[in-house]
């Protein structure tokens, strides 16, 4: 009888959503092996076909880095994100970046974050490849599935499915 009463409900899972069109990699595909040996977070890749980045979650931006590559996000469940574009691209001083959001500001999925000039990262940066970090996966019981897509459609492939423990 009691067993009905505290049976636990099923926590709906946060669905990451691709934050840029391309090519999805694993995060031990990245050249950088901060990123492929996870020592920030689980997470993902995407060889871009665009420079246009959108949020992958609804939330809030709590961090801008100043030059401009990399955006904190944290998603409304608590889920922390590091959208982070190329490698070694801290190097260009913000150049060929604009950052449509502030820090602070509430976002949804789809929202366009900023957006950069493709070319210009593939010829001044290491690696052109968007990586999306989860900074708190280690620090937390959750279970973090990457589904098995290879083409990642900005704000409608979902690339990373998190579900509490």
């Amino acid at each position: 009888m009691f067993s009905k009463l505290f049976k636990k409900t099923p926590k709906t899972p946060q669905l990451i959503y691709a934050p840029i069109s391309g090519e999805i990699l694993s995060i031990e595909e990245v050249p950088d092996p901060v990123f492929s040996q996870k020592m920030m977070g689980e997470g993902m890749a995407i060889v871009p076909i665009d420079g246009n980045v959108s949020s992958p979650v609804a939330g809030k931006v709590v961090q801008i880095a100043p030059t401009k590559h990399a955006i904190g996000i944290v998603a409304d469940d608590g889920t922390e994100i590091l959208i982070h574009v190329g490698l070694e691209t801290v190097a260009l001083n913000g150049e060929g970046f604009d950052v449509k959001v502030n820090v602070g500001d509430s976002i949804t999925v789809g929202q366009l974050l900023l957006t950069y000039h493709l070319q210009h990262i593939k010829e001044h940066a290491k690696s052109d490849m968007l990586i999306m970090v989860i900074t708190n996966s280690q620090t937390n019981t959750t279970k973090y599935e990457m589904p098995l897509d290879k083409v990642a459609r900005m704000g409608e492939t979902v690339v990373i499915k998190v579900t509490n423990t």
